[in-house]
C-alpha cells in the first residue's frame, strides 16, 4: 500500500476501469437489500407498457456498482469524503456492461484540516454503446506530505 498524498494527484489526471455487467441477479439482490420494489425494476410485465419497453437497474445499484469499479488499491493516507452532483443520465438494463472514466479535477485545501486537502474526481460511467448512464464527483479527503 503505497501512499499517494495530496500533491502528488494531477488535475487533468485520468483512467478508466474494467467493465461490469448488470444482471437480473444484481437487480434482484439489490431490491431486497434497500426495499425498493418498484415495478420498475422488478415486473417485467408492467415494464413492457411503459417508456422503456424493458425493467431498469435501480438508480443506487448502478451507482454502487460504478464506486466499486473506481476503487483501485488501498491509499492508506486518503479516504472517501462523499459524493457531489450524482446523476442518473440514461437507464441502465440487464445485460448492459458499464464502466467509467475517473479524470482529476479540482484539488484544494480543506479549511478544517490544514493537515488534509480535497481532491475532486470527475466519474462518468458509460454503457457498451458509449452512452453516459452516470455522472458525480467522488471527493476524497487526502492527507498532505510531511504535515
Amino acid at each position: 500500500m503505497t501512499p499517494i498524498y495530496f500533491e502528488d494527484f494531477t488535475p487533468g489526471a485520468a483512467r478508466q476501469t474494467g467493465g461490469r455487467t448488470i444482471t437480473e441477479t444484481d437487480i434482484v439482490l439489490h431490491a431486497g437489500q434497500t426495499g425498493d420494489f418498484y415495478p420498475h425494476h422488478m415486473d417485467a410485465e408492467w415494464c413492457k407498457t411503459q417508456p422503456f419497453g424493458q425493467r431498469i437497474a435501480h438508480g443506487t445499484l448502478v451507482f454502487s456498482v460504478a464506486v466499486g469499479l473506481t476503487a483501485g488499491a488501498v491509499n492508506p493516507v486518503a479516504m472517501s469524503y462523499g459524493y457531489d452532483r450524482l446523476r442518473f443520465i440514461k437507464p441502465v438494463f440487464i445485460g448492459d456492461t458499464i464502466r467509467c472514466a475517473v479524470r482529476i479535477g479540482e484539488c484544494r485545501a480543506d479549511p478544517k484540516r490544514p493537515g488534509h486537502g480535497i481532491v475532486c474526481e470527475q466519474v462518468t460511467a458509460t454503457n457498451q454503446r458509449g452512452e453516459t448512464v452516470l455522472a458525480c464527483e467522488h471527493l476524497l479527503l487526502v492527507a498532505r506530505r510531511g504535515v
